[in-house]
């Protein structure tokens, strides 16, 4: 349904080919630059004279946790990468970031699907208080409470093409539970138990609920929402007949967030199997929906209070929201969208809200 009173707006209705090209080729040349910059962090060489070396250092990445990421060239920005850290002050890795929905300015948490090397510390995340990131690259409205991830999105099934796109880390069957831990971490195991499973045929999705508890500690569980959406293949987008069902599953996964006690609406994490492609158009088209009034402003908004080392995009892209938001994310996290259907289906979407 269309908020009261609002249109359309122009600059998606008279999307033009040659409009759609140039955005394409745009967005393409600005993370060619972001990728090479990796890549020369990921062969342990320093910057060409061509490369400022604050350029350099503002894309820098992690290279040291090759067992803990699924892909080897996929690894978060240092300056939005989430960490967890326990009571004891011991951090670990994830791969994942803080990303800022330019336009909902809602914060998510963008990851890669766990591996059993890091099912541990992606669980300990969701136990454990966090707080929304105060750093230069965003101002909060109001002063950020601690609070706990409530829901989990997943993108991708565990196999697609025959091939394992995440680990399962909760058992399938209700009143199950599946013990973790972590080679070389002192901390103690924990317990993850399927308290309950919903299939959600209008939305394509299967709900469940979750309970975590620390294996000394069984009466302080923490529980969470696990949406995982099944219509979306890999490197692709849901077909047509889909799309009604991941705008359904959309605004599932806001009320969902929503309902939860205390702070009523924490970050969600969000992830298909590298945590960039079909994370990246979800969020996306998330804060579009957002900042037109299709879902709820956010509890918390946040708006990004620097501007990108590249420079600004041209002025060409002024009203082109969609443009803007899917920059904002690569700024954030590598190769976030992956390829020109996703960004496709964002306007797509963004469009039919508006029917």
């Amino acid at each position: 349904m269309t908020p009261p009173a609002v249109k359309k707006p122009l600059w998606l209705v008279n999307r033009v080919a040659s409009h759609e090209k140039r955005v394409q080729s745009t967005l393409q040349h600005r993370e060619y630059i972001r990728s090479s910059i990796r890549t020369l962090y990921l062969k342990g060489l320093n910057p060409p004279n061509e490369i400022p070396r604050q350029l350099f250092d503002y894309y820098s990445i992690a290279v040291d946790n090759g067992e803990k990421d699924r892909y080897a060239d996929i690894k978060p920005y240092d300056r939005t990468r989430v960490d967890v850290v326990d009571e004891q002050g011991i951090q670990r890795y994830l791969n994942a970031n803080w990303c800022l929905e330019k336009f909902g300015q809602k914060y998510w948490i963008a990851a890669q699907a766990p591996l059993p090397e890091t099912a541990h510390a992606f669980l300990s995340l969701i136990r454990q208080p966090i707080t929304l990131p105060s750093t230069p690259q965003s101002t909060i409205n109001r002063s950020p409470q601690p609070t706990r991830v409530r829901t989990v999105v997943q993108l991708t099934r565990l196999r697609e093409g025959g091939r394992r796109k995440a680990h399962s880390y909760f058992p399938t069957d209700v009143g199950q539970a599946v013990v973790h831990t972590e080679p070389g971490y002192p901390g103690e195991p924990l317990r993850a138990t399927l308290v309950e499973s919903v299939d959600i045929d209008g939305a394509c999705c299967i709900k469940s609920t979750i309970s975590v508890v620390a294996e000394s500690n069984p009466e302080d569980p923490v529980i969470f929402h696990h949406l995982l959406y099944t219509a979306w293949p890999d490197h692709g987008v849901p077909e047509p007949e889909d799309q009604a069902g991941l705008m359904a599953f959309l605004r599932l996964v806001d009320s969902t967030n929503r309902q939860t006690s205390g702070d009523p609406d924490p970050p969600v994490i969000v992830g298909c199997s590298a945590g960039i492609g079909r994370t990246g158009t979800f969020i996306a088209i998330s804060s579009l929906l957002r900042y037109y009034g299709f879902l709820p402003p956010a509890d918390s908004p946040s708006v990004l209070s620097i501007s990108s080392p590249l420079g600004p995009l041209p002025a060409a892209f002024d009203a082109d929201l969609v443009t803007q938001e899917v920059d904002s994310l690569r700024e954030q996290r590598p190769g976030m969208v992956q390829s020109n259907p996703q960004l496709e289906l964002i306007y797509s979407l963004l469009g039919a809200a508006f029917a």
